[in-house]
């Protein structure tokens, strides 16, 4: 039974690699947008940028070092985040559980929520957390079970990484704190090895911090933007917070019927037992970082955007498997398995239908196609190599990408000026009006933009 339990979860990790990786593979034009935008950012990798931390730059900058413009390669590379996830899940899952079939079920149960599967193709910061989340979640319980020092230090190491995929990720570290500091409480005794992961924490984060201070903490300004503060009204306080808990409401709903159909009665309550040190690390990971979003939204009438969730619910399955073990009805199983395959093969063909049914989407921009024609008339007019791209992250980010000499890209090329040695070839893209009076070389418009080429001849 133990063989072949673990022999159905490496047949939907591999199934769930395979499919999730060639269906947008065969069915886009072009990479999505964050995967474009995250590319550019890679061509000139620095420790941050204004959007966001830098890791999310820097895993799709190793695969196009490996695999260069090769669309499939970072399918790939999402799909990888999402499985390795998956592993760390089940693995905990079967410790806390001390069932295999229970800690199968929690982890199909993630396959009900969209974060887990339509949205992956897309690599961006959400899903760059998503590993990160579940192994820092692994080496908390890991810690406060084993106390061995090396995993107090990959505890404060993934945090970090975390940390550095994307700053939300500061809610699930202080529902970890928060954990740590009532089991203090409840047994009174302080232990010295939870400076470990902070120092470690501190250490992996330090050059990010240091670029935050050197440029004007403008990532954070970005991520205050994004949440609509400055717009918001008294009546916001209470919209977007009723706003948030409906959408997640909604994106929960196949969770839970999926969840229903294993168990004898839907039928919860939930008892707080202090011996019970699962249940309530769990809480703790689970619901005391959703708990701190709404709260943030109440509070600062803070605009929550869904996928910003993707990786909260990422330990829901366990949760609830955890709390109805003594529910579960494995006489269900195999009206649970059809829907769970239901959901498990409607997810791609639905991805598939939209992808080739819809053609205004930004993975049907011909990235490509626009690339060459700027290759052929760079070539026609100068002897060296592309090595410079400037202009917003999506017409120069898949510009960068696409051409074969690979350019850096920069949004901005003035503050950095000084330091650019302009021995290659620049393209500048942007207003086609603008650019078009003060290009100093060879200029043509593509798609609405205005494409000016500096080169030697």
């Amino acid at each position: 039974m133990k063989k072949n339990i673990h022999l159905v979860f490496n047949l939907f990790l591999l199934s769930h690699l395979v499919i999730w990786t060639l269906i947008p593979f065969f069915s886009n034009k072009n990479l999505p947008l964050d995967v474009i935008e995250a590319l550019a950012w890679g061509s000139n990798l620095d420790w941050g940028f204004e959007k966001h931390p830098p890791l999310s730059a820097f895993f799709p900058e190793i695969f196009y070092q490996l695999f260069g413009n090769q669309d499939w390669a970072y399918y790939l590379l999402s799909q990888i985040f999402i499985i390795l996830s998956f592993i760390i899940i089940f693995k905990l899952a079967k410790e806390f559980l001390k069932n295999e079939t229970h800690a199968l079920i929690s982890v199909f149960l993630l396959e009900a929520i969209y974060f887990y599967n339509f949205t992956t193709p897309e690599f961006n910061v959400n899903v760059c957390q998503i590993p990160f989340w579940s192994l820092t979640i692994y080496y908390s319980w890991k810690s406060f079970k084993n106390d061995k020092i090396h995993n107090w230090v990959l505890l404060g190491f993934f945090a970090a990484l975390g940390v550095l995929s994307k700053y939300l990720f500061i809610y699930l570290l202080i529902g970890i704190k928060l954990f740590f500091i009532y089991h203090l409480i409840k047994n009174k005794k302080f232990n010295f090895k939870y400076f470990i992961p902070i120092i470690v924490f501190l250490l992996v984060l330090s050059p990010h911090l240091f670029w935050l201070v050197e440029n004007d903490y403008k990532t954070i300004a970005y991520g205050l933007k994004r949440t609509s503060l400055e717009g918001s009204t008294l009546l916001s306080h209470f919209i977007y917070p009723l706003k948030f808990i409906f959408k997640q409401a909604v994106t929960l709903l196949p969770f839970f019927i999926l969840l229903s159909l294993i168990l004898k009665k839907f039928k919860f309550k939930f008892k707080f037992n202090q011996s019970d040190e699962k249940s309530i690390f769990l809480v703790f990971i689970s619901f005391v970082p959703i708990l701190l979003m709404l709260i943030t939204s109440l509070i600062f009438a803070a605009n929550i955007r869904t996928m910003w969730m993707t990786p909260f619910y990422l330990f829901l399955g366990l949760f609830f498997i955890y709390h109805f073990k003594t529910n579960i009805n494995l006489n269900f199983l195999k009206r649970f398995m059809f829907s769970f395959l239901f959901i498990f093969i409607f997810s791609p063909v639905a991805y598939l239908y939209i992808s080739i049914s819809e053609d205004n989407k930004r993975t049907d921009y011909p990235g490509k196609e626009i690339a060459d024609l700027v290759q052929n008339r760079w070539d026609k007019n100068f002897v060296n190599n592309i090595a410079i791209i400037v202009g917003d992250e999506w017409v120069a980010g898949n510009l960068s990408y696409h051409l074969q000499s690979r350019p850096q890209w920069f949004n901005n090329l003035e503050p950095k000026l000084k330091n650019i040695k302009l021995n290659g070839g620049v393209i500048y893209v942007g207003n086609s009006k603008i650019l078009k009076s003060v290009c100093p070389g060879d200029f043509g418009s593509i798609k609405n933009q205005g494409i000016c080429m500096i080169g030697a001849r």
